[in-house]
């Protein structure tokens, strides 16, 4: 096509009616493709040419040209033409899988919900990185059409052309800024023909839609005027003004060559919505030969919805056009609705922005044509440099001044009245002319740190308002500095009261507004992490910009870090303090660099800004290459904060520390000071070091000098009762002599101040006075400042009436009496009373002993304190220092000399790195101490969450959905286990936290599943256990599971999640095995688990209990052992049970409360504790033990007070057996067992072997009994018999079996046994237990362990009749009661019962009330449901409808005591016929102990054992199992095979064991001894047939029985799947 040719063609197509838009590109190929389009006209043919629908353009389609699109969406002709296309912005990450990038040409479609786009192909990316659709690389797409609305999915292909046409995509993102909407689309596969399923297109949906900040477009339009060299090839910017805020500074560019001489160009920019419009500001850089620019104009237009006469049809075009969905318009004409109009500003300018044209400025603040209100003001900045040496600078110092009408930019101060600008003691006055602001707020002053010297030391700033003669004082008397102060080159001021200021120079005490400054400023610490990668670290210049709700901080440019001269290393934090006023929350960080330096590519893992003064710690991750070579080639990010690590805590506050050095020779320091403050009752700050460095060190603390920090510290409260100050004695002579310190703070209410004195006026040296170098100081003056009403400041000075006193504490320290107690590391000690601490001091000076703390040797110390009122507690530590620093601390005695009172502390353990649990560091109570001590971590979770302590607070501006509040309903513990997969980088070091929800979305709070100390990461193939405590929401429904990284680095593969809720006897597997990660998978941190989709497995129900173990108050009564417990009840006995020691527990004179999750056993009879004799100090005194049921509150005491130990007490145990006592009473009885072995008459019968007897009764079982002591000295030999005594035994009531095994040693350990009596004195009855069999590897079925059933219990007929006691319990509402009878029929397993009535004598069925009835009936088995009717008395009719609630039935076999529970908590309608009822399920039954003895027959069981397909899975371990079942449970049993290899992968091996049976199967316990070198073993399952009754249980395993791998368990609990 020629230059401003037409060209007319005619398109053969189905109608289309009215035509909307027009889309129009060519293929970009051939040489000067390029194309100026300038309209076109669309008429349908055959209709007149006033019907043409004309569709300007006006521009380029050229890829060097405008935005660089060679295809465009035009809309009919209409004011603020481009204003009605969103921009979608497609960012294309192409995959870093080897041969991943393609050549060919890729296309998308969106599909939203109003409409579709077409297939638009990707030619012209963003941000051009030449090649695009490169391994491992993001290109960047706008595509910008009509609004379809929410995106559900998008197309993306390619056209499958070009040599290396095959593509790997990783993922799509999308943002659509008009909209505030940013779509993920994980994709993660080939387009390929010859890879997967050889596709080359695909439709992928969004892992997750965010919400970003919505834009808005804004059209700007500008003109430059029509004067000679008006172009410029500057970068130009403008920012736009609002009443709700102000946009960015945006850059007006595109790729053809803007702002010649009298052309006029229009931009579209996305944009916050500012609201109404009411100046702006543009400029130039002053960049490229001839930056010199004249503007003319400058529109800007957005659109805003109004109401608009409503059009008729056939109408000529208007200039307000609707947009296209409105277009099916109503008939009738006339009417107004709402619709987008376009509002355009108009900024007339006509002036040159040039250095050397009129003003010189290359900046412009321009106002609306039809503004009245605001005018162009002048405003005079004065700028006051400090008189100190070195204070001037040659850098280029720039200024924005912030008023309550928005602010000036950032202006360079260029033309001063002085030549020589910002010398020492010198005022510089500048000219800012901008639209006027109002009352100034604050203002910011930076320098860019351009030249050799240009560290500057700013006094003040004062701006005079031209137009109503105001002057602003901004103080500011602090370096801007790379080197000085805390580093900062850019302050903001905040301005203050002319009072204040002339305070300063009526006393010309150089007093200083900082503490004021501060407390109006937020400080705000970033802590930058460059990531671990290759090459990951930068040269170049590094910048960042926060971005408030209320403002940003404009450029910081970070260039003095806090703890590094070298920056921004590969793994690095660099730390960097940036000071800001009123930014209000943080939403966005913006990081980036310029580019520059010789290895300027930079990878940042993530940011963290902390802010004291708000009380939150923000963290904002990257974890993505600022290179222009890596990923996007952007070199500036913006972040944003990650909500679940956001981390909230109690707010600090400023205080203003000024220390006075005094006057004598040598009192200067280069130590490094600290200082700590007191509020009452103890409450501190942490210890704060007041220098950052070295170079301040020598800077401070010099002879005569009076230094001034700021610190932000906790809030100690209104009273400051004392201060430590200390130094840590280093440096070239350490010692100082400090004369006082002030403390300066705001006031709470009002303006003013508040300064309290601490007099010193002595030395803190090792070689003058007491050679202390640490001090606590009282206050004795309090002075306060008030600002009153007229504008004058009132100073008021009051002593301090009732100050601590200072008062002397002699510590007198014991050394253990033992081999190798003693120590020579250095030792040091914190005092804790309630009105304070003394800080940590060392024990350096003995005052009886040369060598301290030597084996039983007691060594004084004295340190001087202010008063700590009662003492309670110390810490105590040593440094590990020298050889043998181990130390064995006996006791601390601390004597106040002032009030003669004795502190007495038992310690009585290692402070050891080898020993105990190698901790070197103890804090120890008070003898006799009652208060709160170590909380024990499961009550403390408890106490947690019924707080809903959840650190990561979800932040506030999220709208979160309205979550069922959980009425304070109880607290139950969840155990969690997870599995990471084996992948490469399947492992995370993210946060992990689950959220349990329950019916109607009552959820418990984020449960944060933190790793235990010395672990760090979810390292692939482990698997780690967790306990937390939350709400119980009942019956769960959904699991979510998440975690906080998200960052590439923070992937994590799951591969199996398990949630048991022991309360409700209830487990839950959920099968993962999906990714959790930004760029894998599809993009999910977080998943919802339906336990529709888990395996569910029954496991023992549990009960809380809380525990208190009391250890006796005898010397070295305590213990590092481990301690186990076993708990017996009436119906049923626990495992034994780990007492974790947690640091303090089970020391001397101590009580130690914590839960305990016992089986629902109760009521409990008695307990076994046992000790294995491990540790540093072996032994225990045991005083008590009480047990408490957290639910129904029953209170059991457990008395032993003994020792428990190989070598000390009269018993020397190691187990011992206490009966529960109840209000005083014995639950079990006290007697002795009298054992009667009799030896079979058979050849070889008797035996050599060590014999072991477990008895089993009513109340559990006696524990392994070793038989011994006979009567006879040679035991079992044939047709003899033995008797044993064992006195002194809790009594287990009737007994019903017995099992007796032999270790199967000696010459010739085979053994007959015919038969055990077992008597019971304290009953006087004698229980005969038959065996008649081998015990003996070679004879019989080879086992050498049996079980033998009591044949006393005499066998009850139960095909007679029975009697049956049904309790019923009404509900306890207002109306559950009722005056009928109801019926109730009986379901048993055998038989169905008759239809009983329970008949409404004497006043039954009350609220709350329980009733009870008996009845006759046939033998009916187990009783698995009842139904229950309610029927009017002598069937008459029902008049109104009524219930009866019943709560729950208990049904009671009388004649074996079985019973069985039935939970209704349901109403039963009253009818006068038999035909309506309910029917209820039995949830719990007790099965008497007569019941169970009948079950008790030898029965032969099946096991089969099948190892796991995985490589390593076999073991040559010894493994053993241990059935449990209703009956009981089998013992340790040893699965062995002669002249078999056992337990090989993909193995199955098959054992038959003679077993008494155990009725239904509850469990089984599979463990190996680890003997063999490759012990670990990959059990698939095991499963169990019962020969008698056929039944098989399947108990599956699917996991590692491995000391090195998953959770290094060598034994696993399973549990059947049903």
């Amino acid at each position: 096509m020629t230059w401003s040719a037409y060209d007319e063609f005619i398109v053969e197509s189905v109608s289309i009616g009215q035509v909307r838009r027009v889309r129009i590109g060519h293929d970009g190929k051939g040489g000067g493709c390029g194309w100026f389009l300038d309209k076109v006209i669309v008429r349908e043919d055959g209709q007149a040419e006033a019907q043409a629908v004309e569709f300007p353009c006006n521009r380029w389609l050229d890829r060097n040209e405008d935005d660089g699109q060679i295809v465009r969406e035009l809309v009919p002709f209409s004011d603020g033409q481009r204003l009605y296309n969103v921009d979608y912005h497609i960012a294309v990450k192409t995959g870093s899988v080897p041969g991943s990038s393609s050549d060919s040409n890729v296309f998308v479609k969106l599909y939203g919900e109003k409409g579709d786009t077409s297939k638009i192909l990707l030619v012209v990316s963003d941000n051009n990185l030449g090649n695009y659709f490169e391994t491992g690389r993001v290109d960047i797409f706008v595509v910008e059409t009509y609004d379809i609305g929410q995106i559900n999915r998008l197309l993306i292909g390619h056209t499958n052309e070009g040599m290396r046409a095959g593509w790997f995509l990783d993922s799509v993102q999308l943002m659509v800024p008009v909209h505030g909407k940013q779509y993920m689309f994980p994709s993660d596969r080939w387009l390929d023909t010859s890879e997967a399923d050889g596709k080359t297109e695909v439709e992928i949906y969004p892992s997750e839609t965010l919400d970003m900040e919505q834009l808005i477009n804004y059209e700007v339009t500008v003109v430059t005027g029509d004067v000679t060299f008006a172009g410029t090839n500057a970068v130009v910017f403008i920012q736009i003004f609002g009443d709700k805020g102000k946009t960015e500074v945006l850059t007006l560019a595109s790729r053809s060559n803007n702002y010649e001489r009298n052309t006029t160009e229009i931009f579209k920019l996305e944009a916050k919505d500012v609201g109404k419009v009411f100046k702006i500001r543009i400029g130039h850089d002053g960049s490229g030969i001839g930056s010199g620019w004249f503007l003319e104009t400058v529109d800007v237009k957005h659109l805003i919805m109004a109401l608009v006469p409503k059009e008729k049809k056939k109408e000529d075009k208007k200039k307000k056009k609707k947009k296209k969905k409105d277009e099916e318009d109503d008939d009738e004409a006339g009417g107004e609705e709402m619709q987008e109009v376009v509002l355009t500003y108009h900024f007339p300018c006509s002036r040159w922005l040039a250095e050397g044209e009129e003003d010189g400025e290359q900046l412009v603040e321009l106002l609306p044509e039809e503004a009245e209100d605001l005018e162009v003001n002048t405003y005079e900045v004065c700028v006051f440099t400090g008189d100190t040496l070195g204070a001037g600078t040659d850098a280029n110092v720039f200024i924005n001044i912030y008023g309550e009408n928005g602010d000036t930019g950032e202006r360079y101060l260029k033309n001063s009245d002085n030549i020589n600008k910002f010398e020492r003691g010198q005022e510089d006055v500048f000219i800012v002319t901008a639209v006027e602001l109002g009352p100034l707020k604050k203002l910011r002053i930076r320098h860019d740190n351009s030249n050799s010297h240009s560290s500057w030391y700013l006094d003040r700033v004062e701006i005079v308002d031209t137009k109503d003669d105001t002057t602003y004082y901004f103080p500011c008397t602090r370096w801007l500095a790379v080197d000085e102060d805390d580093g900062q080159i850019a302050r903001e001021l905040v301005p203050v009261d002319e009072a204040f200021m002339k305070k300063d120079e009526d006393e010309d005490s150089g007093a200083t507004l900082g503490l004021e400054q501060k407390s109006m400023s937020t400080t705000y610490t970033l802590k930058i992490k460059t990531g671990e990668k290759k090459y990951a670290g930068t040269d170049a210049n590094v910048f960042a910009i926060l971005f408030g709700e209320n403002d940003d901080t404009g450029i910081i440019n970070l260039k003095a870090c806090k703890n590094y001269k070298n920056k921004f290393e590969q793994g690095m934090i660099n730390e960097f303090t940036v000071e800001a006023v009123d930014l209000g929350d943080l939403e966005t960080f913006r990081i980036g660099h310029d580019n520059s330096g010789g290895s300027s590519g930079w990878f940042l893992d993530w940011v963290e800004i902390d802010a004291p003064s708000q009380g939150q710690r923000l963290r904002f991750p990257c974890g993505r290459w600022l290179d222009k070579g890596e990923d996007d080639g952007l070199v500036v990010r913006d972040l944003y904060p990650a909500d679940l690590q956001t981390e909230l805590y109690m707010p600090f506050v400023p205080y203003e520390i000024k220390i006075y050095t005094s006057d004598v020779f040598g009192a200067g320091t280069d130590a490094d000071v600290f200082i700590v403050l007191y509020g009452q009752k103890g409450v501190c700050t942490q210890q704060k070091h007041l220098c950052v460095n070295k170079r301040e060190r020598r800077l401070y603390f010099e002879r005569g000098a009076e230094d001034m920090f700021i610190v932000e510290l906790e809030d100690v409260g209104d009273v400051l009762e004392k201060i430590r100050i200390g130094h840590d004695n280093k440096g070239t002579n350490p010692g100082w002599h400090l004369d006082r310190v002030e403390i300066r703070r705001q006031l709470r209410k009002g303006k003013g101040s508040e300064t309290t004195i601490f007099p010193c006026e002595c030395w803190l040296a090792k070689s003058e006075d007491d050679g202390e170098t640490v001090r606590e100081l009282v206050p004795s003056d309090i002075i306060t400042e008030k600002l009153l009403r007229d504008g004058k400041l009132k100073t008021t000075e009051v002593e301090v009436e009732d100050a601590l006193e200072t008062h002397m504490y002699t510590v007198s320290v014991r050394t253990g009496d033992m081999y190798g107690a003693g120590t020579d590391a250095n030792v040091y000690l914190t005092i804790y009373g309630d009105l304070g601490d003394t800080g940590e001091r060392k024990l350096a000076k003995s005052e009886n002993n040369k060598n301290k703390f030597e084996r039983g040797e007691v060594d004084k110390f004295s340190i001087e304190a202010v008063d700590l009122g009662q003492v309670f507690k110390i810490h105590i530590r040593h440094d590990n220092s020298m050889i043998g620093a181990d130390w064995n601390l006996d006791q601390v005695e601390v004597l106040d000399l002032e009030t003669d009172e004795v502190y007495m502390f038992l310690c009585e353990r290692w402070l050891s790195k080898k020993k105990e649990d190698r901790s070197i560091a103890r804090t120890f109570f008070v003898k006799g101490y009652e208060g709160e001590r170590n909380i024990d971590p499961n009550s403390k979770k408890m106490l947690q969450a019924k707080l809903g302590l959840d650190r990561n607070a979800n932040n506030k501006k999220k709208k979160k959905k309205k979550v069922a509040v959980a009425e304070e309903g109880p607290i139950i513990p969840y155990h969690f286990t997870l599995s990471t997969g084996m992948e490469r980088e399947a492992g995370t070091f993210a946060r992990v936290y689950v959220i349990i929800t329950g019916p109607n979305d009552m959820e418990t709070d984020r449960l944060w599943l933190d790793l235990p100390e010395g672990k760090n990461c979810f390292t692939a193939g482990t698997m780690e256990h967790f306990v937390s405590y939350g709400t119980d929401v009942g019956e769960i429904k959904r699991v979510e599971l998440g975690h906080n990284g998200v960052t590439p680095e923070s992937c994590w593969l799951v591969d199996e999640l398990s949630v048991a809720v022991p309360t409700k006897g209830i487990k839950y597997i959920f099968p993962c095995k999906c990714w959790l990660a930004k760029d894998r998978g599809d993009g999910l941190t977080a998943r919802l688990f339906n336990v529709l989709d888990s395996s569910t497995i029954n496991i023992n129900r549990k009960v809380i209990y809380s525990a208190t173990v009391v250890t006796g108050d005898t010397q070295y009564a305590g213990t590092d052992t481990n301690i186990f417990l076993t708990v017996y009840g009436a119906n049923g006995s626990t495992e034994e049970m780990l007492l974790p020691k947690n640091g303090d527990r089970f020391e001397r004179d101590q009580e130690d409360t914590f839960s305990l999750e016992v089986d629902d056993i109760a009521p409990l009879k008695k307990i076994r504790v046992r000790i294995d004799c491990s540790g540093s100090r072996p032994d225990w005194f045991l005083d008590r033990i009480l047990m408490r049921n957290l639910n129904t509150e029953d209170t059991y005491l457990f008395t032993y007070e003994n020792w428990l130990s190989k070598t000390k007490g009269p018993k020397r145990i190691k187990v011992c057996e206490l009966g529960a006592e109840v209000d005083e009473e014995e639950m079990v009885e006290k007697t002795t067992y009298i054992i009667q072995v009799q030896t079979s008459d058979v050849g070889g019968a008797g035996t050599d072997a060590n014999v072991y007897l477990m008895m089993f009764g009513e109340y559990g079982d006696t524990g392994t009994l070793p038989l011994k002591e006979s009567t006879n000295r040679n035991k079992f030999e044939r047709k003899i018999k033995d008797v044993f005594r064992f006195p002194e035994m809790l009594s287990l009531g009737e007994l019903s079996k017995i099992r007796v095994w032999h270790d199967n040693k000696g010459p010739c350990p085979g053994w007959h046994l015919e038969y055990i009596d077992v008597k019971d004195e304290a009953m006087d009855q004698t229980f005969r237990f038959p065996c008649d069999r081998w015990l003996a590897k070679n004879e019989d079925d080879g086992q050498i362990m049996r079980e033998l059933a009591c044949a006393n219990n005499d066998a009850i007929d139960l095909s007679d009749k029975t009697k049956y006691e049904i309790a019923t319990t009404t509900a306890t509402t207002d109306d559950a009661s009722t005056t009928e009878n109801a019926w109730i029929v009986l379901e048993g397993r055998k038989a169905r019962s008759k239809e009983f009535v329970l008949e409404n004598k004497k006043k039954k069925f009350l609220r709350g009330a329980t009733d009870a009835f008996e009845f006759s009936s046939k033998h009916l088995g187990e009783i698995a449901g009842i139904c229950i009717g309610h029927i009017t008395k002598d069937g008459k009719k029902v008049k109104s409808e009524a219930f009866w609630r019943v709560l729950e039935v208990v049904v009671t076999e009388k004649e074996l005591g079985n019973k069985y529970f039935f939970h209704c908590d349901a109403q039963i309608p009253l009818a006068a016929k038999k035909d309506k009822f309910l029917t209820f399920e039995c949830f719990k039954t007790i099965e008497s102990f007569a019941s169970k003895v009948r079950n008790l027959v030898p029965v032969k069981y099946e096991f089969i054992v099948i190892t796991g397909d995985v490589k390593g899975a076999g073991t040559d371990s010894n493994v053993f199992i241990s059935i449990y079942g209703v009956n009981g449970d089998s013992g340790k049993r040893h699965l062995q095979k002669k002249f078999r290899n056992l337990f090989e992968r993909e193995q199955t091996d098959r054992f038959v064991l003679e077993m008494l049976d155990l009725g239904e199967l509850l469990r089984v316990k599979v463990e190996h001894d680890n003997s063999s070198t490759n012990s670990g073993w990959y059990l698939e399952c095991v499963e169990v047939t019962n020969t008698a009754n056929s039944v098989t249980t399947i108990f599956q395993c699917g996991k590692w029985l491995d000391s090195r791998k998953a959770d290094g368990q060598i034994q696993r609990v399973l549990y059947p799947k049903y």
